[in-house]
């Protein structure tokens, strides 16, 4: 037989233990994934001698956020439950865009765009689509990116050009490390047909 006592403190382990994941910033955190700039380019890529800023792309709220988004029907929109970014999709895009860039080995100079240094050109992204949609009850995912970009000729702050990149990946299976690697694939693919119609277009 427990005493009143230990009844009692049985009784508050519990109720710790029923609420951990009830108080923000309690129980278990999100598995956080990373996203991979692009290294590979076309070999006849234009070396360029000016530099460029890279802005913070601009998103609609329910994909400026570091969690992975899910789109389950066409008018609906979720989040997976325990997988995370390491930053909001639109910084996290930002930083994959300039380590792209630099690769190239093709530019003078590359930096985000927050750092208020002088440049030639500033490029501005709008990320219009960052979401894992289901179109069927049980089966993978298809990734869908749209990233749209513009040019701007600095100092006039002139729109030269614009061009928007679409990709879909189908995950290969319905598991988050599987959607992870089809958002990779996707976004690399627009990565890569960024930098190369920014290199060629400003010269």
């Amino acid at each position: 037989m427990m005493t009143r006592r230990q009844v009692l403190l049985l009784g508050g382990a519990l109720w710790v233990a029923a609420c951990t994941n009830l108080i923000p910033g309690t129980g278990e955190g999100p598995q956080l994934y990373v996203l991979t700039p692009k290294t590979t380019f076309a070999p006849d890529l234009p070396k360029v001698d000016w530099q460029l800023l890279v802005d913070v792309p601009i998103a609609p709220a329910e994909i400026d956020t570091d969690r992975i988004v899910l789109q389950p029907t066409p008018y609906t929109v979720d989040k997976f439950a325990n997988a995370a970014w390491p930053d909001r999709a639109t910084v996290m895009v930002q930083t994959l865009l300039v380590e792209s860039f630099e690769s190239t080995g093709k530019i003078t100079a590359i930096a985000r765009e927050s750092v208020g240094l002088r440049a030639d050109y500033v490029l501005k992204p709008e990320l219009r689509k960052f979401t894992a949609v289901y179109d069927t009850p049980t089966g993978p995912p298809i990734i869908s990116i749209i990233l749209n970009v513009r040019l701007v000729k600095m100092p006039e702050r002139a729109i030269i050009a614009q061009k928007t990149f679409n990709q879909r990946e189908r995950a290969s299976r319905n598991e988050m490390e599987a959607i992870v690697e089809a958002f990779d694939e996707a976004l690399g693919k627009i990565l890569k047909r960024t930098i190369e119609w920014t290199l060629t277009t400003a010269r």
